[in-house]
């Protein structure tokens, strides 16, 4: 494999690597404001919408991770067949 090549990979990687961490924390920042929702503000109109927002945006959020994973590995599979 060229130079070029390897490192393009290389960077293309640690980005997908970077995008799985942020998905996570935003996974992790969901969950938690949904348990924080269910647990203290039952009965708030606000609220409950604010929670299926959050609901929405934590199914997105594991479908694009998963997509990132599965980049980062076709990509780490790559490098390492140089």
């Amino acid at each position: 494999m060229n130079t070029a090549r390897q490192t393009i990979l290389e960077q293309a990687a640690d980005h997908r690597e970077t995008e799985v961490m942020q998905h996570q924390i935003n996974i992790d920042n969901y969950r938690l404001a949904i348990a924080e929702i269910d647990a203290n503000y039952q009965g708030h109109a606000d609220m409950a919408e604010f929670r299926v927002r959050l609901d929405d945006l934590l199914q997105s959020s594991i479908v694009e991770q998963m997509k990132e994973a599965i980049m980062l590995k076709v990509i780490k599979a790559q490098l390492c067949t140089s």
